[in-house]
């Protein structure tokens, strides 16, 4: 199945970026393009694409009102709706992700998980950014005394690791950072993944909480 989806955001280069990376995927076909709200919601009914990718700043109208409209009760079409922003604030996770937004994401996140989310929004999942997702829980939940350890703990290189991928670092980030190869990077994510059983970067996050190592992140 060709996943069909709507890119919104009020710079020409952010859009084109973002088509540049969905049109590297099989699956996924980019049918249009919004640089406003408003238009962003008639471009939504006139194509019904699976997925808009909606920016929140946006002039006419902004991205959380879009939300609104596209994924709302009584929404025609309803849109799945994943919100991509320089701007992890309260202020728009929270609305974004209650109006019914399908995930959230950082641009910064980078084109793979860009790709998941995507995927994830078809799906009927939610797919939101690493450090987003860990500010999520300690606001709704906290962390899990009673969650059982890992047979096979983390080394301390590994929790390192971890702590970028939380901070929502890409790869090279972390490299840059830890002063190693981003090679060696994937390597240490992989080996989190196996041993944490989780299948991405925002699963990494999440149950490294829910163990308590990320319980010094601001």
């Amino acid at each position: 199945m060709t996943i069909r989806v709507l890119i919104a955001d009020d710079q020409e280069m952010v859009r084109r970026g973002l088509r540049r990376i969905l049109e590297t995927q099989p699956d996924l076909e980019v049918v249009g393009e919004a640089g406003d709200g408003v238009a962003t919601v008639e471009a939504a009914r006139a194509l019904r694409p699976d997925v808009a990718l909606v920016d929140v700043r946006m002039p006419r109208m902004d991205g959380l009102e879009v939300v609104r409209q596209l994924c709302g009760p009584g929404a025609d079409p309803q849109v799945r709706v994943v919100v991509v922003t320089t701007f992890d604030l309260d202020e728009y996770v929270y609305p974004a992700l209650r109006g019914g937004a399908s995930g959230f994401l950082l641009k910064r996140s980078g084109p793979a998980l860009l790709v998941e989310a995507v995927r994830a929004a078809v799906a009927g999942d939610s797919l939101i950014s690493p450090s987003v997702t860990v500010r999520l829980l300690r606001h709704v939940t906290g962390r899990r005394p009673d969650a059982e350890p890992l047979p096979e703990p983390l080394t301390p290189r590994e929790i390192e690791i971890v702590r970028e991928v939380a901070g929502g670092r890409t790869n090279a980030d972390i490299a840059a950072a830890l002063f190693i190869s981003a090679g060696t990077v994937k390597t240490h994510v992989a080996h989190v993944q196996r041993k944490l059983g989780v299948r991405n970067r925002v699963g990494v996050a999440m149950r490294a909480f829910e163990l308590g190592y990320l319980t010094d992140l601001p």
